[in-house]
């Protein structure tokens, strides 16, 4: 009777700690696939950049530097390796700003702002920017509940025993926090 009770308790702490190791592990999938969600919209938005380019170049021939910059930040994102998520943030960053600046050039240039192709490629950046953003958010909620299980008892025993490590969150860019000083 006794051994019958000790293999009931052992068969039910292997359950236990195997239904853990499957939490964490899908805590994990769920943080990786919500990166890959933030890839396939930043992949998106650089697909869209040449049309862009293209169409406000002959506009915007004095704006030319802003857009080989925005180039340029697309093709060193394009070259970054897929695990590199903190460089990526990093370009997306700054593509986000060079975009507002080519916003911007509809104002300056109503013939650009009247371009059809124009206002449907900026709809469309802007819709992919609001995906980013979505996804970053994604991320972090993801993250936030692995690195949770990560922490709290018993399943932080497990994750250390197979060496699972935190994730970092997506942070904005300091220059971002900063509200814009705006005068009357």
């Amino acid at each position: 009777m006794g051994l019958i009770i000790t293999l009931v308790v052992i068969v039910i702490l292997a359950l236990i700690y195997i239904a853990m190791y499957n939490g964490l592990q899908k805590a994990k999938v769920n943080t990786d696939e919500s990166w890959s969600q933030i890839d396939v919209q930043l992949q998106r938005r650089n697909d869209l950049i040449p049309n862009l380019v293209e169409t406000t170049k002959g506009y915007a021939k004095h704006e030319r530097e802003t857009l080989a910059q925005v180039v340029n930040l697309r093709n060193q994102m394009n070259s970054l390796p897929a695990d590199a998520h903190e460089q990526k943030m990093e370009v997306s960053n700054q593509i986000t700003d060079s975009l507002k600046t080519i916003f911007a050039l509809a104002e300056a240039y109503p013939d650009l702002k009247a371009n059809q192709e124009f206002v449907k490629l900026m709809e469309e950046l802007t819709n992919t920017e609001n995906k980013i953003s979505y996804s970053r958010q994604l991320f972090n909620s993801s993250a936030a509940l692995y690195n949770q299980k990560l922490l709290t008892f018993p399943s932080n025993m497990v994750a250390k025993i197979h060496k699972f490590t935190k994730v970092e969150y997506l942070e904005v860019p300091q220059e971002a926090k900063v509200a814009p000083k705006i005068s009357f």
